[in-house]
């Protein structure tokens, strides 16, 4: 069985093996796209595939649109040449639920890989030839955060936005589908900082930056986004080989990223999107994206990485290192870690919860506590999770904390979890686990330096925990329970106190 145009003609093999496969015409389909292209995507990831153009299969499939996506990869061109072109831009998505199931599926609704190389004239110039089409409505990214603030790839970007201001100042929406805060607003200033500069050097004239700035003419909606999608697991591949699908091995590109011709994915996912599209959209909200306010897109953000979420998945990453743990789902096997992640999200987080409306944050929550977290077939690591970390304590509980002391009817006195988080990240400074055995720490701008540190200056970090924890008694009750942490075996006996 081979992942090609060609290969999937023997529709019996592939349904014989589970897979779905597109059920309409794809050749139909591309000529279409390449004609009125809708989407253009940036950063051939697997969150793209496994979320973005599975929501665009599910659609071709209904006859709800007739176009598809292009996809443009700016950093990695190994992705389009050693992967999407060799499949035709097909791709296998495996779905890997909680109960043990897996969902195999061929998406084909990546029309057409465009390679964003200003060395490569063909290249540049198809991809100018799309800016110019009067049909495009969006263009999109999942390149991280870090892609806005890289300058030869963001010249590249503004260099095809003026290229529709040129062709007539055509409408357009450039959306950011990072997983960012305000992701909207980062992109929009990398756009705006280059044509800025591009005006005073007589590169264009000032009415482009007039064009970015009308949101008539150019938005750039705030997203929130949810989804996992690790790097391919060989459990999958070894499946997928099993079915007997060809060059099912992941490729590792001189860049080092993980390419395979599967993706495989948690089944849970989310995307809230501002509903600012200038030169319209199709219905994706029959695929599941949920279009609202920007104000309701900042509330999903808060609810999740404030409460329902990443301060879950924090606490687990900063006590799986001190306890030895390799994956996530193994720690929610272990007792004590569930039940305190569980009153961190149920009973500290909830009481101050930003609800958003368009989801429910009870609902949310369950989802990954039951669903999201264990899920055995997610092949996450608290370690990974660590990365970074004192970047995301003062979002992921800072804003908790402010919200119990804003509240007269609460007092930090009733946050038990929190304080012991705070005890725990002092303790995993110390880079010895719970056993007393030294354990590689986690990539973070400020290890060394909070490492130089005693537990009481680091607990005067402002910046670190996005609040004074010397206001009322948090820092003193992360003190003694730090003290407490301290010896053999002592962070589990703190766990098993909660």
């Amino acid at each position: 069985m081979k992942l090609t145009n060609e290969g999937i003609q023997d529709r019996a093999s592939w349904e014989n093996k589970g897979y779905k496969l597109p059920q309409y015409d794809r050749e139909k389909m591309i000529e279409e796209t390449k004609k009125n292209p809708a989407w253009i995507h940036f950063g051939a990831g697997n969150i793209f595939r496994a979320f973005q153009a599975n929501v665009c299969e599910e659609l071709l499939n209904k006859g709800v649109i007739s176009t598809g996506l292009i996809v443009a990869e700016g950093y990695d061109y190994e992705i389009i040449e050693k992967y999407n072109r060799p499949s035709d831009n097909l791709s296998i998505l495996a779905t890997l639920k909680a109960d043990g199931t897996v969902e195999k599926k061929v998406i084909g609704s990546i029309a057409e890989s465009c390679i964003l190389d200003e060395d490569n004239e063909k290249e540049i110039e198809r991809l100018k030839e799309i800016f110019r089409a009067p049909s495009l409505q969006i263009v999109s990214f999942t390149i991280t955060e870090k892609g806005y603030k890289t300058r030869s790839y963001m010249n590249k970007v503004v260099g095809l936005l003026l290229e529709r201001y040129n062709a007539g100042k055509l409408p357009v929406s450039v959306v950011s589908m990072d997983n960012c805060s305000h992701n909207g607003d980062k992109l929009k200033e990398a756009v705006t900082e280059i044509a800025a500069q591009w005006i005073s050097e007589g590169k264009c004239d000032k009415g482009f930056l007039d064009y970015i700035n009308d949101e008539s003419k150019m938005a750039f909606p705030l997203t929130m986004i949810d989804k996992i999608t690790p790097r391919p697991d060989d459990t999958v591949k070894q499946m997928i080989v099993a079915d007997g699908v060809e060059n099912a091995e992941p490729i590792i590109t001189s860049k080092n990223t993980y390419v395979a011709n599967f993706v495989n994915a948690e089944e849970t996912e989310y995307l809230v999107l501002e509903d600012k599209f200038p030169n319209g959209r199709a219905p994706y909200e029959k695929g599941g994206f949920i279009f609202t306010d920007r104000e309701t897109v900042d509330k999903t953000e808060r609810m999740k990485v404030c409460t329902c979420l990443n301060p879950l998945h924090t606490c687990l990453a900063i006590f799986g290192c001190l306890l030895g743990y390799t994956t996530i789902h193994d720690e929610m096997d272990d007792e004590d870690l569930k039940r305190i992640v569980t009153i961190l999200g149920k009973d500290e987080g909830m009481k101050v919860v930003t609800d958003p409306r368009v989801l429910s944050p009870e609902e949310f929550l369950d989802a990954v506590l039951t669903k999201r977290l264990p899920n055995p077939f997610m092949p996450d690591t608290p370690q990974r999770i660590a990365c970074d970390t004192s970047q995301k304590l003062p979002i992921r509980f800072g804003e908790t904390i402010k919200a119990y002391r804003k509240d007269a009817k609460l007092s930090t006195d009733d946050l038990n979890v929190i304080p012991a988080v705070i005890a725990g990240y002092l303790r995993y400074l110390q880079g010895t686990d719970d056993e007393g055995n030294a354990f590689e720490q986690s990539p973070d701008p400020l290890l060394d330096e909070l490492k130089a540190l005693s537990p009481e200056e680091v607990l005067k970090r402002t910046d670190v925990f996005g609040v004074d924890l010397y206001e009322d008694n948090l820092a003193d009750r992360a003190l003694v329970i730090f003290e407490r942490m301290q010896g053999k075996g002592n962070v589990r006996r703190e766990l098993e106190k909660l």
